[in-house]
């Protein structure tokens, strides 16, 4: 049975399938034209997702929609990214929604109603995550709503603390009296996170932290000992395994490693369905193989 609360499903999930969380981004462009045997229009995205989640359940412990592309093709693309959602959770993979919500008062609130609140308790189910990236660049008021659902149904935040872009330091690096920016944040992070206990070594508010940025990261993961890091960066955008190192900690499942386009995307969409199968199974090895020989290298050294 799949464990209840977000913290729960990431040690289990990790411990099964290690880090990596495959991150759905869907674009035409970047997919196989097979797909779009019925036409070009968004009628191809319930195959691609089912095509994607038939590929990697029992493969990895996580996935995340962006939500962004899904937008991007209107209804379809909801009703699209809800199906898919709600099979990966009941697959028993943790569903962690990339929407970067933030925003003041009952607008937050309509926020976390839409995406982390249960049906059962109000909510319409109809985008439910089991852990949700906000921003919190408004405040620390913003995130009470998100904070709320956390402590009342088991959710997981990812709050952005020093992200992976590259024009992430014109902000997250500048001084604020003697301190940075990303480490207020991270200060942010963990006070609020010990309020929202769910009985493990793991806090279930984390924090976004790019792989693309080690010695940044290092030092926050300093201020984050209890955190879940969500590390984007590995691979198109520059971040290597070595980068891991400066963000990993002690505890089971305190690094989830994002991968997107360098698992899914396909530079000929000429590409058949059994190839590009076979394709993402062998690239999703290749990142696992990797992650996994530098953390045995960090550990002898």
């Amino acid at each position: 049975m799949r464990p209840e609360v977000w913290t729960d499903i990431v040690a289990a999930n990790v411990s099964a399938n290690g880090e990596i969380v495959v991150g759905i981004d869907p674009y035409l462009p970047d997919v196989p034209a097979a797909f779009e045997r019925e036409g070009r229009g968004p009628d191809w995205l319930p195959r691609y997702l089912d095509f994607v989640l038939d590929t990697v359940i029992g493969q990895v412990g996580f996935v995340k929609f962006q939500s962004a592309y899904f937008e991007a093709y209107g209804l379809a693309g909801l009703s699209a990214m809800s199906l898919a959602m709600r099979r990966a959770r009941k697959a028993g993979i943790g569903v962690i929604l990339d929407a970067k919500r933030g925003d003041i008062g009952s607008t937050a609130a309509a926020y976390a109603r839409a995406y982390l609140t249960p049906a059962y308790a109000g909510g319409s189910g109809d985008f439910e995550a089991d852990c949700l990236t906000v921003n919190p660049m408004m405040g620390p008021d913003t995130l009470e709503p998100f904070l709320d659902c956390v402590r009342r149904y088991g959710k997981g935040l990812f709050v952005l603390c020093r992200t992976s872009n590259p024009g992430a330091g014109w902000l997250q690096d500048r001084m604020t009296g003697n301190r940075f920016v990303s480490d207020r944040l991270a200060d942010l992070i963990a006070t609020v996170g010990k309020d929202c206990p769910q009985g493990s070594h793991l806090s279930p508010v984390g924090a976004v932290i790019g792989a693309t940025v080690p010695q940044e990261g290092k030092r926050l993961r300093n201020l984050l000992p209890n955190s879940i890091i969500l590390a984007p960066g590995l691979g198109p955008q520059g971040g290597d395994a070595k980068a891991l190192d400066a963000l990993r900690g002690s505890h089971t499942g305190d690094l989830l490693v994002p991968v997107s386009r360098g698992l899914l995307r396909v530079d000929d969409r000429s590409i058949t369905l059994e190839n590009y199968e076979q394709l993402i199974k062998e690239r999703l090895e290749l990142f696992k193989a990797t992650i996994a020989a530098q953390t045995q290298l960090s550990a002898a050294g």
